[in-house]
């Protein structure tokens, strides 16, 4: 398997539940290009990633509530078929997750 593809951000432990899906649907999007993009609660960003494989790191540029934002992250395919990964923030925050694969998507 690969992380390539859509994936839909289910859990975010750091946050209070209602927060990743407060703008829309979260999840992380990793294509075969390296390039890739992720939103939760009212974070967007674009992503810079290592492509194909069942783990990566990537760096990514975006805005926190209309703030420029940047950072960096990895994503790990787990035995049960999850994600699981951390969005952090340079000099701040790490915003780990868990996501299922978005079965209306296919890889890239």
């Amino acid at each position: 398997m690969s992380v390539l593809g859509r994936w839909r951000i289910t859990r975010m432990p750091d946050y209070t539940d209602d927060y990743p899906d407060m703008m829309e649907p979260a999840y992380i999007l990793f294509n075969d290009h390296g390039c890739g993009e992720f939103a939760f609660g009212c974070v967007t960003g674009q992503v810079c990633a290592g492509v194909g494989g069942d783990a990566t790191t990537f760096s990514w540029t975006g805005n926190d509530e209309m703030d420029e934002a940047q950072g960096d992250g990895w994503a790990e395919l787990q035995p049960d078929g999850s994600l699981t990964g951390a969005i952090c923030f340079h000099g701040g925050d790490e915003a780990n997750f868990i996501a299922r694969r978005d079965t209306s998507s296919t890889a890239c």
